[in-house]
């Protein structure tokens, strides 16, 4: 396979999960009304494992590109655009870990709790958690499109 595919289908797989992390927290957000029934705690509870999963797929997707794409991994870590985009990729791994701790409660709670409700404020003050999540996903983009155009490089 050429290094010019390679890099593409690379950059595909790296677009691919941030679509789908970007939809998975989507789906948090929608399913975060509340008050929650036990089945909604549940659904939220899978739906956090798949975002979990999707984010280390964005980040292995990542990885490769660093390691194995064409721009060599100087490019990117000589970059210092390149250590923001990190770094809000780890703000946003610790903004869900409040979120994904309450989710496993709830779903906990409600099975030991037949028929009750997590009640709707605590179900909002979880869903800002997932509100600066999304909002700070959505600046990486910025960041990556100036690292790739070189803003930031020395020289």
């Amino acid at each position: 396979m050429s290094p010019a595919l390679t890099d593409a289908l690379l950059a595909y797989a790296h677009f691919l999960f941030i679509i789908l992390t970007a939809g998975m927290l989507a789906a948090e957000l929608v399913l975060c009304r509340g008050p929650l029934s036990a089945e909604q705690a549940r659904r939220l509870a899978r739906l956090d494992i798949v975002y979990f999963a999707s984010a280390m797929l964005l980040l292995a997707s990542g990885l490769a590109r660093l390691f194995l794409g064409t721009k060599g991994a100087a490019f990117y870590l000589g970059n210092p655009v390149f250590h923001v985009k990190i770094g809000l990729f780890i703000v946003i791994g610790a903004l869900s870990i409040p979120a994904t701790l309450r989710f496993i409660a709830w779903k906990k709670r409600l099975a030991a709790q037949p028929g009750g409700t997590i009640a709707a404020d605590e179900v909002k003050r979880t869903a800002r958690f997932v509100h600066l999540q999304l909002g700070v996903l959505a600046a990486i983009p910025l960041f990556a499109a100036l690292m790739a155009r070189g803003i930031g490089m020395a020289g």
